[in-house]
C-alpha cells in the first residue's frame, strides 16, 4: 500500500517537473532577450530545485501512506 501511494505521488511529481523545468527553459530563453545580464537557465540549479521537490513529494506522500497502512481497513468502513 505504502508503495502504490508513493509511485503515485512520485509519477504525478515527475510529470510536473518535466512540464514545469521545459517552460522554465523556454521562458528563460525569452527573458534573456529582454533582461539585462540575464544568463540562460542553470541545469545544476533545475537539477538541485527538481531533487528538491522531488522529496518533498516522497515524504508528503509517505507519511500519509504509513498512517493509512496502520489502520483496520474494515474499522475505517464501519458507519458509526
Amino acid at each position: 500500500m505504502v508503495y502504490l501511494v508513493l509511485s503515485r505521488g512520485a509519477w504525478i511529481c515527475g510529470i510536473g517537473l518535466i512540464i514545469g523545468n521545459l517552460g522554465a527553459m523556454a521562458l528563460g530563453r525569452s527573458l534573456e532577450a529582454l533582461l539585462f545580464e540575464v544568463r540562460p537557465p542553470d541545469p545544476m540549479t533545475h537539477a538541485a530545485v527538481s531533487a528538491v521537490l522531488l522529496g518533498v513529494t516522497l515524504l508528503a506522500s509517505y507519511l500519509p501512506a504509513r498512517r493509512g497502512s496502520n489502520l483496520d481497513p474494515i474499522a475505517s468502513l464501519r458507519f458509526e
